[in-house]
C-alpha cells in the first residue's frame, strides 16, 4: 500500500529525525519512579531494544531532575522530558534530554502572574541553548482555559487546535522551528478530527499522534489503530505514542503494538472500522507511567473493567486516571470518574467530587452510581 505521506520539516531528536518523509518513530513512556535510577534505565534501555525512537521520563522535582542527570548518562535511549505546571524546570532538564514536551493549558499554573508567553520563551531558550526539540502537546483535558470559554461546551476540539495553533505562531516569532504539535483525546473520532484540521492549517509541523488515555488492552489498541489508520493512511502523523494501561515490566508492548499498527498500515492490513459503537460501555484509563501514586491503580482499573461489563450496552463512560497531575481535569468529561492518590480513590460524577474511599471501598460505591446512572437513561 502506497501511502503519500504530508510533507513537513524535519526536526532532530537525538539520533533520529521526524517528519519529511523520514520512518515514523515510535514513543513510550517509562513506568518507574524517576529517582529509582537503575530501574528507569533498565526500562529505558527495554524500551529502546523493543524500538522506542523516544523514551520519555517524568521529572516532577529537583531530585528527579538530579536522577535524570545519572540516568542520562547510563542510557543511549533518545530522552524527551514532560514538563508539568512548573516550566523552570525545563533549565535543568535541558542539558540531559533531547526534547522537552510542555502542555499549553499546564502553563497557568504555576506564576500565575506571569504571562504564558514569558514562560515559553525560557522554554525555547533552553532548547536553543542545550540542543533540544519541542513538543507542544495539547490534551482534551487540559486545555487552556481561556479557550475554552470562548467556544460552545459540546466543543472540545476547535479550543485545542486554537491553542496548538497559537502556539506554533508563537515560537515560530521566536525564530524557533525545531518542534512537533500533539493534539490529544480519549476518543479516536477526535483525535482524527482535530488532527485532520490542524495538518490543513500547518501541513508543515510534524505531527505527534496518540489516543490518550486509551485503556486496557486489546481495547485500548483498538482505539489506538482506529486513529492511526485513518490519520496515517491518510499521510498524517510522523511520530506515535500508544497509550496502555499495562503494568510496569510490560511497557514494551506499547511499542510493539506501535510498530505493527504502523507495519499493518503500509502492509495494508487495515483490520478495524471507521468508528467505534455509538451507544456501549467506553472505560478510558491513562497509560501506567512513574506519577501513578499507588500501583494499585493498575489493578483497579482492570476490577472496574471487569465490575461494569454488566454496563456493556449503554452509552456510559468511566474514567480510571492515575494520578493527582491528570486525574482531576482528564475526568471531567467522563460520566463516571475515579483519580487514585496513595491511599484513597477520588470519585467524581462529571465535574462533581462525591468523595475520597479506599481502594477496598471504591468498587462498591462506583457500583452504586453505576446503577444510579443506568436508572436514569
Amino acid at each position: 500500500m502506497t501511502i503519500e505521506r504530508n510533507t513537513t520539516r524535519e526536526v532532530k531528536i537525538g539520533s533520529i529525525c521526524v517528519g519529511n518523509h523520514n520512518p515514523i518513530a515510535v514513543q513510550s513512556m517509562t513506568a518507574t519512579k524517576t529517582q529509582n535510577i537503575d530501574a528507569t534505565v533498565q526500562q529505558a534501555e527495554a524500551l529502546r531494544a523493543a524500538g522506542a525512537g523516544v523514551v520519555r521520563i517524568a521529572v516532577d522535582s529537583d531530585k528527579d531532575a538530579a536522577a535524570l542527570a545519572e540516568i542520562r548518562r547510563q542510557t543511549t535511549a533518545n530522552l524527551a522530558v514532560d514538563l508539568q505546571e512548573n516550566f523552570r524546570l525545563a533549565q535543568i532538564v535541558a542539558p540531559n534530554v533531547d526534547k522537552i514536551r510542555y502542555n499549553p493549558g499546564h502553563l497557568y499554573h504555576h506564576q500565575r502572574d506571569k504571562p504564558w508567553q514569558d514562560k515559553v520563551r525560557f522554554i525555547i531558550d533552553q532548547a536553543v541553548e542545550h540542543d533540544c526539540a519541542i513538543r507542544i502537546g495539547v490534551n482534551c483535558g487540559s486545555v487552556d482555559p481561556d479557550k475554552k470559554e470562548k467556544y460552545d461546551p459540546e466543543d472540545s476540539i476547535t479550543p485545542m487546535l486554537e491553542s496548538a495553533l497559537e502556539h506554533c505562531d508563537f515560537v515560530d516569532s521566536l525564530g524557533f522551528h525545531r518542534y512537533v504539535v500533539s493534539l490529544k483525546d480519549s476518543d479516536p473520532q477526535k483525535v482524527i478530527e482535530v488532527n485532520r484540521r490542524f495538518a490543513e492549517r500547518r501541513p508543515d509541523v510534524p505531527l505527534h499522534l496518540g489516543v490518550t488515555e486509551a485503556g486496557m488492552p486489546p481495547d485500548g489498541i483498538i482505539k489506538t489503530r482506529i486513529a492511526f489508520e485513518q490519520l496515517i493512511g491518510h499521510g498524517i502523523g510522523d511520530t506515535v505514542r500508544v497509550s496502555l494501561t499495562v503494568p510496569n515490566p510490560r511497557k514494551p508492548e506499547e511499542i510493539q503494538a506501535g510498530l505493527q499498527i504502523i507495519e499493518d498500515i503500509h502492509a495494508g492490513r487495515v483490520r478495524t472500522v471507521v468508528k467505534l459503537n455509538d451507544h456501549s460501555l467506553n472505560i478510558i484509563s491513562c497509560p501506567s507511567c512513574s506519577r501513578v501514586e499507588n500501583e494499585a491503580f493498575i489493578d483497579l482499573a482492570q476490577s472496574v473493567k471487569e465490575m461494569s461489563a454488566y454496563a456493556k450496552d449503554y452509552d456510559i463512560t468511566i474514567a480510571v486516571m492515575g494520578c493527582r497531575v491528570n486525574g482531576p481535569g482528564e475526568t471531567d468529561d467522563a460520566d463516571l470518574g475515579l483519580w487514585c492518590g496513595p491511599a484513597k480513590v477520588n470519585l467524581k460524577r462529571g465535574t462533581e467530587a462525591l468523595g475520597a474511599f479506599g481502594y477496598d471501598e471504591i468498587l462498591p460505591r462506583l457500583k452504586q452510581e453505576l446503577d444510579q446512572l443506568i436508572a436514569s437513561k
